[in-house]
């Protein structure tokens, strides 16, 4: 849910590219230039820009950027590594951190004035998705070969036509419920802020769902993680 006048916008028309909301066309420039778009490009920058500017070059003796970053990426790895292994976990840390680290700023960049969440839009949200599940197959296969099958065909061979339709449709299923959820909850928030701002006011009466913006935007971002976890450390063990 995109706020009345986006940030974006402006530079757009200071550019002299296509604005969004606008008779642009349905060409390729004027698809990379919708909101959604531009604002993954702003968080993109953001995580590319703000580490150089905090940390610089890294010392032994660590100043505060680098305390912060070692303290983030070393939460995230320990985190991944208890859902999967150290060895597993270092293979995908790089997958998974960088979907955290985007959905966070992507979620909380919507609760600016101005600004909208990237995450607001089903299609950012559909394409990580197909992401994480090509992934966690990839993995499946690499890691049995044809052997992966037997994930979906449960434990007793006499069920196997019955598990194998319902485990297929459940894992398909994932397509929707992990993009879904993400997608619902920040749409949501953007649209209720978006409620309260014009009929409230700018000010106090919107801080109590600013704050509970914060909470749901970290939240998502941990339960989408977390679940690309568990999808791809699911995927790599032997079935039973």
């Amino acid at each position: 849910m995109e706020h009345p006048i986006l940030f974006i916008n402006v530079i757009l028309e200071a550019l002299g590219l296509p604005v969004p909301h606008t008779p642009t066309g349905h060409g390729l420039l004027e698809q990379l230039c919708t909101p959604y778009m531009t604002y993954t490009w702003l968080v993109m920058a953001f995580w590319i820009i703000v580490p150089k500017l905090t940390m610089g070059r890294m010392e032994i003796i660590p100043n505060k950027g680098q305390n912060f970053w070692e303290v983030l990426i070393g939460g995230l790895e320990n985190f991944v590594a208890e859902n999967m292994g150290r060895e597993r976990a270092r293979m995908l840390f790089p997958f998974l951190a960088t979907f955290f680290l985007y959905i966070v700023v992507a979620n909380m960049i919507g609760l600016i004035p101005g600004f909208m969440s990237p995450t607001s839009n089903l299609n950012i949200t559909l394409g990580m998705t197909i992401m994480v599940w090509v992934v966690h197959h990839i993995l499946g296969i690499r890691y049995h070969g044809v052997g992966y099958i037997k994930h979906f065909m449960g434990p007793v061979p006499v069920l196997v036509p019955f598990m194998l339709i319902i485990e297929l449709i459940s894992n398909f299923a994932r397509l929707l419920s992990l993009s879904m959820r993400l997608f619902g909850n920040i749409m949501a928030k953007e649209t209720l802020l978006s409620v309260l701002f014009m009929l409230a006011g700018a000010y106090f009466a919107p801080l109590p769902i600013l704050v509970l913006g914060v909470l749901v935007s970290l939240i998502q971002a941990l339960v989408f993680t977390l679940l690309s976890v568990l999808y791809c450390a699911q995927a790599m063990e032997h079935a039973h």
